[in-house]
């Protein structure tokens, strides 16, 4: 069984659309509208933006918590600033030796997205 898709709540679709875009650093892959259905591809899974949607809590792997801040700069809030969540003794939830970095920010949507990234100390 592996993970298909992930719904969030996103109640104007054009500005979530803009606002995922520079998150994601992709353009979505298909809208519908009607009846307010947004996607983006997710390495294989679907990212569904959704007028109907529950907000929910995704977190996304970054490359580096810090520099995807400076990329969201005045297009998201940051909830909680970057920090070590712990570092992973094996590769049973991450990469052996490496720091867990989280950060969290508000969307344009209001929903909190949480990033994530390992790195060595």
């Amino acid at each position: 069984m592996r993970l298909v898709q992930i719904a969030q709540r996103a109640e104007d679709l054009q500005r979530a659309a803009d606002f995922y875009t520079v998150l994601l650093e992709t353009a979505p892959v298909a809208t519908f509208d009607p009846p307010g259905l947004l996607f983006f591809d997710l390495d294989g899974v679907r990212l569904l933006l959704d007028r109907k949607a529950p907000s929910s809590v995704i977190y996304l792997h970054v490359d580096n918590v810090h520099e995807t801040l400076e990329r969201l700069e005045g297009l998201a809030d940051v909830v909680s600033h970057p920090h070590v969540i712990f570092t992973h003794e094996d590769d049973a939830l991450g990469p052996e030796g490496h720091e867990e970095w989280q950060a969290f920010i508000r969307d344009s949507e209001g929903n909190t997205v949480g990033l994530i990234a390992f790195q060595r100390p």
